[in-house]
């Protein structure tokens, strides 16, 4: 599971409601503290539904950077 670290803290942020959806880059910095500047920058535009790069979709942009998680959640975490 470690290698879905961060998708799972974000998760747990939601769920314990110390991340409110939608949630913007700087929320999920705040909620999910002790990964590097570049993880919080890419991140959620990386796992965005539709994303070019063909990443897992992770979330959908639900604003002018706001996103929420995608339901059903993955990697058995919902």
């Amino acid at each position: 599971m470690a290698r879905h670290k961060v998708y799972t803290s974000i998760v747990e942020a939601v769920t314990t409601g110390r991340l409110d959806e939608p949630f913007t880059t700087q929320g999920f910095r705040d909620a999910c503290r002790g990964f590097g500047k570049g993880t919080y920058n890419a991140f959620l535009h990386k796992h965005t539904r539709g994303n070019p790069g063909g990443n897992s979709e992770l979330f959908e942009k639900v604003g002018t950077g706001k996103f929420r998680l995608l339901r059903p959640l993955k990697y058995g975490l919902g």
